[in-house]
């Protein structure tokens, strides 16, 4: 049998999608002149913060996009804002470690029109232990430590609409509903596509709840579920359609090999380091959700439109 001829595509907007990609390394592109720079007044007793929530997460978002300790970030901010042609105060190191443990990051979004499809997946992220090369070379010379990074991505314009840390030892299957939680209630879920790990009661029942189609493959050696519930009818409608048509068949059938957006998504994630800096888990969390603002950013400025020509 003759091996088929790969698939083939094309880019449409190359022009424009080219300019979006310089943008990404402008300074002054992540800079908001309006922004309320310093901190605004609480009426509680004591001192009023002197910067807001928003100054510091420009300051860290600068730490994260560039890779710089927290020293150097405050002279690359001072660079940018002298740049600009702006007065204000810059933050020290210290004021940075100790706000990044408990901001509370704005992350920017776009909505399409329709129903919301999501696509799930996870992904592990080391913030401990020795490098690769240091481990071939030398082997490991102690435990390497990860955290999980669950994301929840819109297919229509790629932006991630929810994220969730956890540590290593968090299955992917009770972290759903939280991920479902972050998502407005006035928002309509059309379908939620994840792999064979969602394959459970609690992801079928989340997503039933809000009113949204599961689109997931039964594991392997999968059986009929008791139908006790409305969340084991469709979870066996798809073990029905999976038999019938094959299990190749019904993946291409529901759709199911568009999840491969979000492992593409997971890489641009690993792309900003292969590991976080931050050893506290709050702000190891706050520097995860940084990496996902700046990752909607980039999808703001611009986006390859592509078609299959072949």
């Amino acid at each position: 049998m003759t091996k088929p001829e790969p698939a083939r595509y094309h880019t449409t907007n190359w022009k424009s999608y080219n300019g979006a990609l310089k943008q990404r390394g402008s300074l002054l592109i992540w800079l908001d002149k309006d922004m309320a720079w310093r901190g605004p007044r609480t009426g509680r007793n004591g001192r009023p913060a002197v910067f807001s929530d928003a100054a510091i997460q420009f300051c860290l978002m600068v730490k994260v996009l560039f890779g710089l300790p927290l020293r150097q970030t405050t002279g690359m901010v001072e660079s940018i804002l002298s740049m600009a042609g702006l007065d204000w105060p810059v933050p020290d190191f210290s004021t940075l470690s100790r706000r990044q443990k408990r901001i509370t990051v704005r992350i920017s979004n776009r909505r399409a029109p329709g129903p919301l499809n999501l696509l799930v997946d996870s992904t592990g992220i080391k913030f401990l232990g020795d490098g690769e090369w240091l481990a071939r070379k030398h082997g490991t010379q102690r435990r390497r430590q990860y955290r999980k990074v669950h994301l929840a991505m819109d297919t229509s314009t790629g932006d991630i609409r929810a994220v969730e840390f956890t540590s290593s030892d968090k299955g992917d299957s009770p972290v759903l509903p939280h991920l479902l939680d972050q998502i407005p209630r006035d928002e309509q879920i059309g379908t939620v596509t994840g792999d064979g790990a969602f394959d459970t009661r609690r992801c079928h029942a989340a997503i039933l709840e809000r009113g949204g189609t599961a689109v997931i493959p039964i594991r392997k050696n999968g059986r009929r579920w008791r139908e006790d519930c409305p969340a084991a009818k469709a979870r066996n409608e798809i073990l029905k359609a999976t038999q019938h048509l094959g299990r190749a068949a019904w993946k291409r059938w529901s759709g199911y090999h568009v999840r491969s957006r979000i492992e593409a998504k997971m890489k641009c994630l690993n792309a900003f380091g292969e590991r976080i800096a931050s050893r506290d888990p709050d702000r190891q969390t706050a520097e995860v959700q940084i990496r996902v603002a700046l990752m909607n950013r980039f999808n703001a400025l611009g986006t390859a439109e592509i078609k299959r020509v072949a």
